[in-house]
């Protein structure tokens, strides 16, 4: 079974997710944008309402994409891993 890796996320970037979703953003929206699940961007609200979101300097556009990119990569290699074994289960069924 393939496993996700584990995504590291700066304090930065946390805190730009949940600014963006609390200056009027949908949660749905930026966690998709952001290629996060809806759950994390809702623990990371919490945590922050709570003052344990640890807040740094501001994240750039860039390094958001960059992270964003990986964590959208990291989903294709998932997805890709999934159907060569679908076309090979499906290719052995045929036969």
């Amino acid at each position: 079974m393939y496993k996700i890796p584990r995504q590291r996320f700066t304090p930065e970037f946390k805190q730009e997710a949940v600014r963006q979703v609390e200056n009027g953003k949908p949660g749905a929206q930026v966690a998709r944008e952001l290629g996060l699940s809806e759950q994390t961007l809702s623990n990371w609200r919490k945590a922050a309402k709570v003052g344990k979101l640890v807040v740094g300097k501001p994240v750039s556009a860039q390094e958001m994409e960059m992270s964003r990119l990986r964590a959208e990569n990291a989903r294709l290699q998932m997805e890709n891993e999934i159907l060569k074994k679908a076309t090979a289960y499906f290719a052995r069924e045929s036969l």
